[in-house]
């Protein structure tokens, strides 16, 4: 992978999960845009080739996301402990090589260990955990939950790192929840009857809880990497959220008992083409960071719930339920709210 000169957002990129690669945080975007201006240069100053290019590669960034979620859980006589597994394999094959050529070592400085084997720990586990939401519910809904992690990244942002949290953020943080209560409809809030007529109810609200708890890891490994900055290479970041991520799989794999190959010849191809296609998301997202304003790359992103929602219908024959529309509603709009407002004070 062809070394990227933006190493914040290339660390924020690498959090565990394609869907909250460029969290939409008003307050945490201002921190990374007031040190991007203090620091100018040759690649600063970078434009596109033409107008849009920048949205188009974000776009096909959320596509090639969408597809490897949708080979997730297309994938479903494997664990997602183990697809992990495989995924982080295949990503050590890339990293290894990428830090020999830049000789960054392996360890990293001293200072720093400490948050880069949280970031690891961390960062797998988000990923574990998305995986296993895509397969334990839909692609919509465990897609929207997961974007809720731009509202967590601000609350713990503003605890552990003193940023500002602003009213508006007050006002994203709401929409969001509410959106999540929808798309989960807790029967204390919505009755009984909501179990009695989904017999896989429970099946869904395990996902659910997953892709929630995803985003509260995958926030809280953003903010750890806000917290390292510049000072450790970003290659190395994802050297321990790699060799993190593949002890993980392998701790819980041998005490589930789930370790074995795929069976079926299209589903070695799937584990191959997730990581190919999770490369390609990152790849491109990085390069559209790099040529466009980081707010309209959030407003783009949320085109990752729109393709959910078609392959959800498309391949699963699955159309969403008005309370998943609504919640999906609630939380894109969260989203988009934060990437207008942060696009708005970068054009003053």
């Amino acid at each position: 992978m062809r070394p990227v000169d933006d190493t914040g957002a290339a660390k924020r990129l690498e959090s565990g999960l394609p869907l909250v690669d460029i969290p939409p945080s008003g307050s945490r975007q201002e921190s990374a845009a007031t040190e991007v201006a203090e620091t100018p240069g040759p690649e600063a100053e970078k434009k596109a080739p033409c107008p849009g290019l920048g949205l188009f590669y974000t776009l096909l960034s959320a596509f090639l996301f969408s597809v490897g979620s949708l080979f997730v859980k297309k994938v479903q006589d494997i664990h997602a402990v183990e697809i992990s597994a495989f995924r982080c394999v295949f990503q050590m094959l890339i990293i290894i090589p990428c830090l020999i050529y830049r000789k960054t070592g392996f360890i990293g400085p001293k200072g720093q260990r400490i948050f880069l084997l949280l970031r690891g720990v961390l960062g797998s586990s988000a990923m574990i955990l998305l995986y296993y939401a895509y397969q334990s519910t839909s692609l919509a809904d465990a897609t929207v939950i997961s974007f809720s992690c731009p509202v967590f990244t601000s609350i713990i942002a503003c605890i552990f790192l003193k940023e500002k949290y602003s009213p508006w953020d007050a006002v994203f943080t709401a929409f969001t929840i509410t959106g999540v209560i929808l798309i989960v409809r807790p029967p204390f809030l919505f009755g009984s009857e909501v179990v009695e007529t989904d017999k896989d109810y429970s099946v869904h609200l395990k996902g659910a809880f997953a892709a929630l708890v995803h985003a509260v890891f995958a926030a809280v490994t953003l903010v750890i990497l806000r917290k390292i900055g510049t000072s450790v290479d970003y290659m190395l970041s994802i050297w321990y959220y790699v060799v993190a991520g593949l002890t993980e799989c392998i701790i819980a794999l041998s005490i589930l008992g789930e370790w074995s190959l795929p069976h079926c010849g299209l589903d070695r191809l799937f584990l191959i083409l997730i990581g190919l296609f999770g490369l390609g998301g990152q790849v491109f997202l990085a390069k559209a960071i790099q040529i466009e304003k980081a707010g309209l790359v959030a407003l783009m992103k949320t085109m990752d719930v729109v393709f959910a929602f078609i392959f959800q219908i498309i391949f699963f024959h699955d159309v969403p339920s008005w309370w998943t529309v609504g919640g999906s509603l609630c939380v894109v709009a969260s989203s988009i709210g934060a990437a207008v407002r942060k696009w708005y004070q970068s054009s003053k």
